[in-house]
């Protein structure tokens, strides 16, 4: 017997922030000393409709998922990374600064 079909949507789905083909990559302003976070998928999964690479907010990173991703790589417990990663990633986009050399 199947469980119930909500479960079974849910299991097709998977969250991309635990694949090990979604990074994080520095995102360069007008002001090259700068930059915020973006999330990307390596395996070019996430696109435009003009089919540019489409880069994500770091802190929306928990919310992306997939359907049936065949490039999908699980990097480790799904529930307890997912809670621990809502609770910790930022609000909002965090500026950083370029350190200059000594």
């Amino acid at each position: 017997m199947h469980g119930n079909l909500n479960q079974d949507i849910e299991m097709e789905k998977v969250y991309c922030a635990n694949c090990i083909h979604c990074v994080v990559v520095r995102h360069f302003e007008a002001e090259q000393d700068k930059y915020i976070l973006r999330v990307k998928c390596n395996k070019k999964k996430w696109s435009k409709r003009s089919g540019e690479e489409k880069l994500y907010k770091y802190f929306t990173v928990a919310r992306r998922m997939q359907s049936d991703c065949e490039f999908y790589q699980e990097m480790g417990d799904i529930l307890p990374y997912i809670k621990n990663l809502k609770k910790e990633l930022p609000i909002k986009d965090e500026i950083y600064l370029v350190k200059s050399p000594v």
